[in-house]
């Protein structure tokens, strides 16, 4: 069983969590897969905790589906928890794992799953879905990749957003301009919009942020790089393909043709430049369309991500997840809970209630699902890309060294540093971490 220095708190405690999970991290089917017993129905009340993340925009989604799971199954009381971001979510639940007092179901960050479930802490769902016979083709094929870890299904997609592309449909109408699709585009697409004034951008055609990673990572890999080997033994990020996204970014950035932000306060600096106008098209999360389109004094449109190599989009939010540490009946009540959250025929509502992603595909052609689409068009550039919807690296460690590249796009931002000889410094710390784990 692996432990990272991210979580220290889970080496004391991990031991007992193995039953489930176990230390075996092959592909092939695990003990509990193989021995899960039938479920014997267990009418008897029950309590459960669900510790969560969810804004407070959110709750009335959440209150509603959990009033609605409760008329299904009335001996089942759920407790939602409120357990603050997910950074602060996280910490609480290594203090749960320690103290042997976790809840039945929780929240956990896309981004850090690999490292909480090679440390034994998440129930393997596999074989849950086997026994009732969960139809998981009907999700989005990469959304549900992101939960999974080392061939077991340890989680769901709930929560889930993705960057795309959000501009000013207005601006490039009158431009006759399009949205770049691909990286050659980006060139005439820059051309066109960047308005520079004495020598000093006044508009710029685009932005990306530079706050986060995950805006960041599918840039890699459309143009045909990768972050990690395919062993996740070194990463490639020193590598030609590995430095195209960075070596443009640069380019882009020096040209005064594209904006990024980095630091505190970036993201609501960009923002406002967008609706200011200041800015053509940003790279956003999908959970923020909305505030978008409320506030916009323009038509405002949706692209998907342009590629070079390929054209993938990564999935941001969190998932839901059933902790191994729970007792028996906890469990198979906190799966009851998973399942209807998760569940098709509840996708819509949540979407709409929650302003995240619809996961599954059979949603996109009924009722409710046009419905929701004839209110928000723009989401259409995503759901045409569905299954290039895809998760992040998966590494434990990958909340760790992530900050090493991040902080190369810092040094180029805020020094004027030369990116390549600053990548390669940081792959060697990247690769110290990873030859720790």
């Amino acid at each position: 069983m692996k432990l990272t220095k991210w979580f220290p708190l889970l080496a004391a405690s991990s031991l007992m969590l193995t039953t489930a999970v176990g230390c075996s991290n092959g592909g092939e089917q695990s003990s509990a897969e193989a021995s899960l017993a039938p479920v014997v129905e267990d009418n008897s009340p029950i309590t459960i905790q669900y510790w969560h993340s969810h804004a407070e925009v959110q709750m009335p989604a959440v209150n509603y589906m959990i009033a609605e799971f409760q008329k299904k199954y009335p001996n089942i009381t759920v407790e939602p928890v409120f357990q603050g971001a997910y950074v602060d979510l996280h910490k609480k639940l290594q203090a749960a794992v320690a103290a042997k007092e976790v809840p039945a179901v929780t929240n956990v960050e896309v981004s850090v799953l690999p490292n909480f479930a090679d440390s034994g802490v998440f129930a393997d769902l596999t074989p849950y879905i086997a026994r009732d016979k969960v139809d998981m083709n009907d999700f989005s094929k990469g959304m549900l990749q992101a939960y999974s870890y080392n061939n077991k299904q340890f989680g769901f997609p709930l929560i889930v957003s993705t960057s795309v592309m959000i501009y000013n449909k207005t601006m490039l109408d009158k431009l006759n301009v399009k949205p770049p699709q691909t990286w050659a585009e980006i060139e005439d697409f820059n051309k066109k919009v960047t308005v520079k004034e004495n020598g000093k951008t006044s508009r710029y055609a685009f932005s990306v942020p530079g706050w986060d990673t995950w805006y960041m990572d599918p840039w890699v890999s459309n143009g045909g790089g990768a972050i990690l080997s395919p062993d996740h033994k070194k990463t490639l990020l020193d590598q030609p393909e590995g430095l195209k996204w960075i070596q443009n970014f640069e380019k882009w950035t020096k040209e005064g043709s594209m904006h990024m932000g980095y630091g505190k306060g970036a993201s609501d600096t960009m923002r406002q430049m967008f609706l200011e106008e200041k800015v053509a098209m940003v790279e956003h999360t999908s959970a923020v369309l909305k505030t978008y389109l409320q506030n916009a004094k323009f038509e405002v449109g949706v692209s998907f991500l342009p590629g070079d190599k390929e054209r993938k989009s990564h999935i941001g939010g969190a998932g839901i997840v059933m902790m191994d540490g729970a007792p028996a009946k906890q469990k198979e009540a906190g799966w009851k809970f998973v399942k209807f959250m998760t569940a098709a025929e509840n996708n819509i509502k949540w979407a709409e209630g929650t302003g995240y992603l619809p996961t599954h595909k059979s949603v996109l052609a009924t009722e409710e699902g046009k419905k929701y689409f004839e209110k928000l068009p723009q989401y259409k550039a995503v759901f045409d890309n569905f299954d290039n919807v895809v998760g992040r690296p998966q590494h434990p460690t990958y909340p760790e060294f992530s900050k090493k590249y991040m902080e190369v796009v810092g040094k180029m931002l805020l020094e004027n540093g030369d990116p390549v000889p600053l990548m390669k410094d940081a792959v060697k710390e990247i690769n110290a971490i990873l030859n720790e784990s």
